[in-house]
């Protein structure tokens, strides 16, 4: 049996949801920040429109609510031996508004996961930032990857993704491919139980890490998805994510 990849239908999910929201990116409006705000939401057990949930084909999914903490509105993630995210309708030129600012908090790591195998491909966290990279624009060898990693989940794969994600021990900083494909490059931005139940600000050059991971030039933006998964190995964790927002990179010192 060939287990199914959790790589999610970003790009179908992602074009859906900006269509149904008449969202539009800051390159068309010239905006210097595009942002997905929780914190201007009231509390509840649904979440909005404007924020879709992407389950995996036949495994359980993941539980989303919008919750109170400390008097701030935030996206709450309960995983127990399950996946998914929830896709934002975030559209962005990296070059021009290309640092990503968001905060996060986990009440636990995943004991069992381990980053370089299929096995132990859990996370506490994970941040993903989808590229709008054409199909027809890959090598061969790369097409047919995708066409068959898309045949085996049953889902639309991304062409190009970073996914930032909080792992129980590999190093921070270490950037390293998926085991399921060559087209998601993983970013450890924390690590371990350290600061668990602790938020923890973050902010990213996605463009610089589109370039030191893909060797071109970022095309656009075409969303971000946010979430957690527990589903290889059994665990559980509770996770909450603050605000996103896309602004001018910051100034090189």
């Amino acid at each position: 049996m060939i287990k199914r990849a959790r790589l999610l239908p970003f790009t179908t999910a992602m074009v859906t949801l900006v269509a149904a929201t008449g969202w539009v990116s800051s390159a068309e409006t010239g905006v210097n920040t595009v942002t997905a705000k929780f914190s201007d939401l009231i509390p509840a057990a649904a979440l909005p429109a404007t924020f879709k949930p992407l389950t995996v084909p036949n495994i359980p999914p993941n539980r989303f609510s919008m919750v109170d903490d400390t008097g701030v509105t935030v996206l709450k993630v309960e995983s127990n031996q399950s996946a998914g995210t929830v896709a934002l309708p975030l559209q962005v030129d990296p070059l021009k508004t290309g640092q990503l600012l968001w905060r996060w908090k986990v009440s636990r790591t995943i004991t069992r996961a381990d980053i370089n195998r299929k096995e132990g491909d859990d996370f506490a966290a994970r941040v993903y930032v989808v590229f709008d990279v054409p199909l027809e624009s890959l090598s061969f060898t790369n097409r047919a990857k995708i066409r068959l990693a898309r045949f085996i989940s049953g889902g639309d794969v991304p062409t190009a993704a970073i996914c930032y994600v909080w792992d129980n021990k590999a190093a921070m900083g270490v950037s390293q491919w998926s085991p399921y494909t060559d087209r998601v490059r993983i970013i450890v931005l924390q690590s371990g139980d350290s600061n668990i139940n602790q938020w923890q600000e973050q902010s990213r050059d996605v463009a610089a890490d589109f370039r030191a991971a893909f060797g071109s030039e970022p095309p656009r933006v075409m969303g971000v998805a946010i979430g957690s998964d527990t589903d290889q190995t059994k665990e559980q964790v509770s996770t909450w994510f603050g605000d996103f927002v896309f602004q001018k990179q910051s100034p090189s010192k």
